[in-house]
């Protein structure tokens, strides 16, 4: 999740007082700025890209990218093809504008001891399940009302099977619908178990808890 800060003034950071991962208290000093104008070759120095973009952001940016429908067009086009919509376009139409808050996006599928890092990035994006929480006509339902919890399988990742890291996502997601008490959307549509995983040691499956989770939604 994303929390802007702003300065509000122009200037140069300093320093930085707080460490990556660290919690930060309400009101608490994280940079010191010298204010002033800054300059083209100040902004160039600190980014350390020709752009001004900071290259760990450049790279995060980039990574980002290569979750959405338009990194993958080809897979698109296929699901067009046959007179379907991808999972992202459904909860897109489904929500609120600029109301989905996605959990687990990075996820990738547990299979790095047979396929290479970038492979998985950029073949199987957030682990073929798409899902977090959003709003439904908010126009309509005041404040927390128009709340929920979403989740789509995404046909366009190895069949939209049920991956070792998309049930540790789906466990989350019901966990915090559960805790918030809110409608949870699910559209189902998928290959059901995956047998490709290979990173995993659980026994059994015994140490997914989605379906049990999914249960006590019945009726909340």
């Amino acid at each position: 999740m994303e929390h802007p800060v702003e300065a509000g003034v122009d200037g140069v950071v300093e320093e930085v007082l707080v460490a990556e991962g660290e919690t930060i208290a309400a009101g608490q000093t994280i940079v010191r700025i010298t204010p002033g104008a800054v300059t083209g070759a100040e902004v160039t120095s600190a980014a350390g890209t020709s752009s001004g973009e900071r290259a760990d952001l450049a790279r995060y940016r980039e990574r980002r990218f290569l979750t959405t429908d338009e990194a993958r067009p080809d897979a698109v086009a296929r699901r067009a093809a046959r007179g379907h919509r991808t999972a992202r376009a459904n909860i897109a139409d489904l929500v609120d504008e600029g109301s989905f808050v996605e959990y687990g996006s990075f996820a990738i599928a547990a299979q790095r001891r047979r396929r290479e890092l970038d492979d998985l990035i950029r073949n199987t994006p957030a682990d073929g399940l798409v899902g977090g929480l959003a709003r439904v006509n908010g126009e309509q339902f005041p404040g927390d009302e128009a709340r929920v919890a979403v989740a789509s399988y995404d046909y366009t990742v190895l069949a939209g099977t049920q991956g070792q890291k998309n049930h540790t996502k789906k466990d989350r997601i019901f966990d915090v619908a559960e805790q918030l008490r809110l409608p949870f959307i699910l559209f189902a549509e998928g290959g059901g178990g995956r047998p490709g995983d290979t990173d995993a040691s659980g026994v059994a499956g015994l140490d997914c808890l989605a379906f049990a989770y999914f249960a006590r939604l019945s009726g909340l």
